[in-house]
């Protein structure tokens, strides 16, 4: 069996929140987490992301830059689900939503919602963190 590679935790709080979370879930969110640090490194302009905790959850900013709106993971009541957290007051879902209806599960417009065992659309899914992670360079561009 192949034995997954994480990288490693710079904040140790974050490092105990995720020791903490249910092990079913585990994996799902470093998976996640994994797959949000892949796409900063991958996206032009975000610069260094970093790992903090806000509101009790897994949070990724680009202080460097400052590029991007937060992104926050974290697992839902019931063990069974988790979910990726965009900032409420941007337009970031409705855009998902209008480029992926039928990909992901919404839950207003504020967060994508995964079931355990589900197969991350990654194509699509870094799409999404890579509009939130350069979501003030797109502003700024636009004016």
């Amino acid at each position: 069996m192949k034995k997954e590679y994480f990288r490693k935790f710079n904040n140790s709080d974050v490092a105990r929140l995720f020791a903490d979370y249910p092990k079913v879930l585990q994996a799902e969110l470093l998976n996640l987490r994994e797959l949000i640090f892949k796409t900063a490194e991958e996206t032009a302009g975000t610069g260094q992301l970093e790992e903090v905790l806000k509101w009790g959850q897994p949070s990724y900013i680009t202080p460097e830059t400052k590029s991007g709106s937060t992104i926050r993971i974290d697992a839902l009541k019931g063990e069974k689900e988790y979910a990726i957290f965009f900032h409420c007051q941007t337009d970031l879902v409705s855009r998902f939503r209008k480029l992926f209806p039928k990909k992901f599960r919404f839950e207003g417009n504020r967060c994508i919602i995964f079931s355990k065992g589900d197969v991350l659309p990654k194509t699509e899914l870094k799409q999404c963190i890579s509009f939130a992670l350069t979501y003030h360079l797109d502003k700024k561009r636009i004016r």
